[in-house]
């Protein structure tokens, strides 16, 4: 089968499987189902198909945010072991949850056990679905500060303890994304320390959460031109058409933004994406910044207050969004950009 072919066929499944998910099940739930389904044979980034693969969690996140958050930080696991211990294949069926956070008192530290096997102790923050998720990966650091190191853990052992307690947000809330404390749980290394952050894939799968924005502000986005598809002309005013061109704009801006970069990470999958990634991921953030500021200034509280699955979304994308690093983020591109190869700004 073509390329193309694939990528339509697997388009295909994930709208009827998303389609086929229980609504009040809760995103771990449906993660779970789309893993049982096939979702573990969406292709790995820098392969060839990295766009399809974006266009898959963007449609996830066009569906569902809080699920796009699991579904995006299952795909990245297995991409990080597929890349840094392709020898090691994952327990088939294994939930995974990607967490790489290090927040202030908050680390996780491993000691060795022998071969590959490692005692956690610590708190590891931020960690989305981790009381309904199967396994995690995550970044841990050695008795003496080095690192980070790899480390994949079954979460069902008693020296896992989740809490929630800490997450006040409406945003995001099915999400679930709570704090771990590990006390002497058995873990097992993945590849070499400091793995993590130098191989290539590390920019790669930070450029794919801005498809899963994309997705988000997609889903807003939709509203406002469907409302004024179906409205009458003397409500289809110069106003709300004004705002549905500004979004189409935004959102075409980073949707050819997001391919060119799928096109070149597939044509140079080990060199820095960095630059591509943050691009990416921030006219991303602005499209979907502007969106959320259009389509409430055209529509008004309506959507907010009479539609359940906009107003969700509505609360849901700011928080997902608040994953940019902002200043710091612009200030990293600006970096990249002082001192650029050709002229990179050229049509």
């Amino acid at each position: 089968m073509k390329p193309e072919g694939a990528g339509a066929c697997l388009r295909a499944w994930l709208d009827d499987a998303l389609t086929g998910l229980d609504p009040d099940a809760g995103p771990a739930q449906g993660l779970a189902r789309l893993v049982h389904q096939g979702l573990d044979e969406v292709p790995l980034p820098g392969q060839g198909s990295t766009l399809l693969r974006w266009q898959l969690l963007s449609r996830v996140a066009e569906h569902d945010l809080s699920l796009a958050k699991l579904v995006e930080g299952h795909l990245d696991a297995l991409a990080v072991q597929a890349e840094v211990a392709p020898g090691a294949l994952p327990p088939p069926g294994a939930t995974w949850g990607m967490w790489a956070s290090e927040a202030p008192g908050g680390r996780t530290s491993f000691e060795a056990l022998g071969g590959d096997e490692v005692c956690l102790n610590g708190r590891k923050a931020w960690c989305s679905g981790a009381a309904r998720l199967s396994h995690g990966l995550l970044t841990a650091w050695s008795a003496g500060g080095t690192g980070p190191q790899l480390v994949r853990v079954a979460l069902s052992q008693p020296g896992v303890r989740v809490s929630d307690a800490a997450w006040q947000a409406v945003g995001m809330a099915a999400s679930a994304s709570g704090d771990i404390t590990f006390q002497d749980a058995v873990g097992h290394r993945v590849g070499e320390e400091g793995a993590y952050l130098q191989r290539p894939g590390f920019w790669q799968g930070g450029a794919g959460i801005a498809a899963c924005w994309h997705g988000g502000a997609l889903a807003l986005a939709n509203t406002l031109r469907q409302t004024l598809a179906e409205a009458p002309p003397e409500q289809r005013s110069a106003f709300r058409l004004a705002a549905l061109g500004r979004v189409d704009v935004a959102l075409q801006s980073t949707a050819a933004l997001l391919r060119e970069a799928a096109r070149w990470i597939d044509q140079h999958p080990t060199q820095d994406a960095s630059a591509l990634a943050l691009r990416a991921r921030l006219c991303a953030e602005r499209s979907a910044t502007l969106v959320l500021d259009e389509v409430g200034r055209a529509l008004g509280a309506t959507p907010f207050c009479r539609d359940r699955r906009f107003a969700r979304m509505a609360a849901d994308l700011p928080v997902y969004l608040r994953q940019s690093h902002a200043e710091r983020d612009l200030a990293a591109l600006g970096e990249r950009a002082v001192a650029p190869q050709g002229t990179p700004w050229s049509l």
